[in-house]
């Protein structure tokens, strides 16, 4: 054998068989073609932010009344379009807690015993959103994955750069009503376009840096009293991010709810029914997540 040069072939002889033999191991621990099929395919999630529609409803308007006929078959068509996602998990944003009361009601909606023109609370996006959906798709109910926790966003009120909090805020409610609810009730607008305005990116965002990131700049202050905050464990000095935290640790326990009614339930596709102020939290959480997959709710929500 000479390493420059010409090569032996007993030498060549051999390495070919071992490249043969190495090969033919190769082939037989290599996973057939069924065998490679991804059974750990990561779950899909629809997040549809909503604005509470009996909250809406002005008695003196009937564009904000989503009971008139004109609005049911607006929500129908609208309907329609979020079906083709094929969701066969349907969460909505009410606590576990009530789950009972939920599944009373929907059986009685399937049987048509259900009147949601006369039930109390029944313009909720809950019934004419989540019911009206799983009933078409025959699923056996809605699930509850809200979290206790939620407050008012004007309990911060005070403290060092509270200034820029107020003004994002005005700023805000000016682009809310101006892009979103006012057209709607001006009756420019359907519901398919209104929660598609509701569901752009940029507004989702927009909402999200008010709630998330803007407080953060204001310290030094305090939060007004409020049940659904332990002002003991409030640290003034990071008021704006303790602000923050009440309303993130909210989130975490919905996406708590959500993935565990998955594990016990092995939905593939699930759409969540979620206030908007929720919606770009709950993406980052579900983003980062790999065994999901987040799905634009507005691929789904007509421009008409």
């Amino acid at each position: 054998m000479k390493f420059f040069g010409r090569l032996d072939r007993h030498f060549l002889f051999g390495c070919c068989s071992l490249l043969l033999a190495l090969a033919a191991c190769t082939a037989s621990k290599a996973p057939s073609a069924t065998a490679g099929t991804d059974t750990s395919a990561p779950v899909s999630i629809l997040l549809l932010g909503s604005n509470h529609l009996a909250q809406l409803y002005k008695a003196n308007n009937p564009n904000s009344d989503v009971l008139t006929p004109r609005r049911q078959a607006e929500l129908s068509a609208m309907c329609d379009q979020l079906q083709r996602y094929r969701p066969d998990g349907i969460l909505v944003e009410e606590v576990p807690e009530k789950q009972g009361r939920l599944d009373s009601l929907y059986r009685l909606y399937r049987q048509d015993k259900l009147d949601l023109n006369t039930m109390p609370g029944g313009r909720n996006e809950i019934y004419q959103v989540g019911f009206v959906l799983a009933k078409r798709l025959g699923l056996p109910g809605v699930h509850c994955v809200n979290a206790p926790g939620g407050t008012s966003q004007s309990i911060l009120s005070e403290g060092q750069n509270i200034g820029l909090y107020e003004q994002a805020t005005t700023e805000w409610r000016a682009f809310g009503a101006r892009t979103i609810d006012q057209p709607l009730l001006a009756g420019a607008t359907t519901m398919s376009q209104y929660y598609r305005a509701m569901n752009e990116p940029a507004t989702v965002q927009r909402l999200h840096t008010l709630v998330y990131r803007t407080p953060a700049r204001v310290t030094n202050g305090t939060l007004k009293p409020d049940p659904m905050v332990d002002a003991a464990f409030v640290n003034p000095k990071y008021v704006g991010a303790e602000f923050i935290s009440v309303f993130f640790n909210r989130d975490l326990k919905v996406y708590s709810n959500v993935v565990t009614t998955q594990l016990a339930t092995r939905q593939h596709r699930q759409l969540l029914i979620m206030g908007l102020r929720h919606v770009g939290s709950l993406h980052g959480i579900f983003s980062t997540d790999p065994a999901y997959h987040v799905v634009a709710a507005t691929d789904y929500l007509s421009r008409r």
